[in-house]
């Protein structure tokens, strides 16, 4: 009786949170999908896990080519195996942690949301943080300007100010970034974690004095010119702390092989492997570490994944440098031609002391700028998709995206360069568009919570099939495992064993989808 009375309740509970669900407003342009459209008054939500499900029962969360986004499915454990499946077998052995997931509170993205109305703006903030949202719980704030601001500018540009007295933040970081934040943090029921990361020093430090093009810090480490760049790190978490925001983290520096490059248009700096180990070991880490701010986790590189192992071999194995140091940051832009072995050797090398975190992904088209925002495209989705699930096959313990939003035209962008983002902003119709790609996001963002921790498997399914799957245990005793068909016209009968549920998972995955399981272990 006991049984059928908890089974009833479990029942209800779900009814009543699938009732609160609010499915997508489909819209096709000329893309092979659909995207979800919102405005001030309606926008879908995927609805919060049905908590309490007894083991017989697991979620299903599908999110298709043909316009399913993340809809909910009820789905019961089978006594048996069926025919001509394949079979994952859930394993015992856990790698890394997940830290989280999340996007970019740049310039751009937070000024295109002030161009919605402010309760379209609210569904936008809701959308990727709330309860009812995708649930991101990181965000990653450009420490003054990048190319997706609508200026050059830094947060002291009086020239010879080595002291940094005139060092102020500007409108960008109390009229868009730090309102945006703030919004998001209030309504998210889970942490959100913030870190900054720097594109260029102001330009009067730098040895071609230029934000933009070829330059480094004019002196060495240890001397006044990178003191000064050390102390700007400092001042920027003392100011965002003066606005209530603490930061959790800190990148040495946005894509240092950038400032290497002859005529770069727009804002970086130079480091190679050395120069930077020597600034974190002499300038930076003792700098944070004598004004308090010794327990921001700082990373190293925060550029292309080729650069390992090699970069985390110079500076980690330097114990100056490596003491202040807590992950490695890698983007993802070389990914499909750099094979994710350099991720293998550096998590074997360094994972077990260093988190690994993927810190910036955004699709572009630098040839043809008419495809830069490609509105409804699955296979952008698919393509965030399947990175997120390889980073995190090979150690990585979290993905964060480029620019929440950005305007039809895939700006602003003050040097052009254009790109697609999660979220597309009309301004002109009070309208935004999610996109494949933003769930492809949310399918890790919502399910793989900050704590879970990756789960082996074995399957027979062969390494080049279109079935791909990841599988992580959560800090309540769940199950979240994440699939995904690439396949254009076949289905894939799957079957999940684990040998704390007294069941088989059956399902049928149709071609172009992706799919989170959720259960509750014995």
């Amino acid at each position: 009786m006991m049984l059928f009375i908890k089974l009833l309740f479990v029942l209800i509970s779900m009814h009543e949170i699938l009732a609160d669900e609010v499915p997508c407003f489909s819209r096709q342009f000329d893309q092979d999908s659909v995207v979800c459209v919102c405005n001030s008054t309606y926008c879908d939500y995927a609805g919060i896990e049905g908590g309490g499900l007894l083991y017989t029962y697991f979620n299903a969360f599908v999110t298709t080519k043909d316009g399913l986004r993340l809809d909910r499915q009820l789905g019961s454990f089978d006594d048996q195996i069926q025919p001509n499946k394949h079979v994952f077998h859930l394993g015992n052995d856990t790698r890394q942690t997940i830290l989280g997931f999340g996007g970019a509170f740049t310039d751009a993205a937070t000024m295109t949301m002030n161009t919605l109305s402010p309760q379209a703006r609210a569904n936008l903030i809701n959308s990727y943080y709330g309860q009812n949202g995708i649930e991101y719980t990181m965000g990653r704030i450009p420490m003054a300007s990048c190319d997706f601001s609508k200026r050059i500018y830094s947060y002291d540009d009086v020239e010879g100010d080595l002291e940094l007295k005139e060092f102020a933040l500007t409108e960008e970081d109390l009229l868009y970034k730090i309102p945006a934040i703030k919004d998001a943090m209030k309504v998210s029921k889970r942490n959100v974690t913030l870190f900054g990361s720097p594109w260029s020093s102001p330009y009067w430090m730098k040895t071609n004095n230029n934000m933009t093009g070829k330059g480094t810090i004019k002196d060495g480490p240890g001397g006044q010119y990178y003191k000064s760049w050390a102390k700007y790190f400092v001042k920027f978490l003392q100011a965002y702390k003066q606005q209530g925001l603490n930061m959790w983290g800190l990148t040495a520096q946005n894509e240092p092989s950038d400032g290497n490059i002859d005529a770069f248009p727009f804002q970086c700096l130079g480091f190679d492997a050395e120069s930077q180990r020597n600034f974190i070991a002499n300038d930076l880490g003792p700098a944070l570490e004598q004004n308090g701010f010794g327990g921001v986790k700082l990373m190293i590189l925060d550029d292309e994944r080729k650069f390992l192992p090699s970069w985390a071999d110079v500076v980690l194995k330097d114990h100056f440098a490596a003491k202040y140091v807590s992950g490695i940051a890698v983007h993802w832009y070389d990914d499909m031609v750099v094979p994710p072995s350099a991720l293998d050797d550096t998590y074997k090398q360094f994972g077990n002391d260093y988190f690994i975190l993927n810190t910036e992904a955004c699709v572009q088209d630098l040839v043809n700028k008419s495809n830069t925002v490609l509105l409804g495209n699955w296979q952008r989705g698919e393509r965030y998709f399947m990175d997120i699930l390889q980073d995190i096959e090979h150690g990585v313990s979290g993905w964060v995206d480029w620019n929440m939003a950005l305007d039809m035209q895939g700006g602003p962008n003050w040097q052009n360069n254009l790109a697609d983002s999660p979220v597309i902003v009309n301004a002109q119709t009070d309208e935004f568009y999610k996109q494949p790609m933003f769930y492809a996001m949310g399918h890790f963002s919502k399910f793989a919570r900050p704590g879970s921790k990756v789960i082996s498997h074995s399957t027979n399914v062969t390494a080049d099939s279109s079935l791909k799957a990841i599988f992580f245990t959560r800090e309540d005793d769940s199950i979240a495992a994440n699939f995904v068909n690439t396949n254009d016209t076949e289905s894939f009968d799957i079957t999940i064993t684990d040998y704390r549920v007294p069941g088989y998972l059956n399902y049928e995955i149709p071609p172009k989808t992706f799919v989170t399981f959720i259960w509750y272990r014995i």
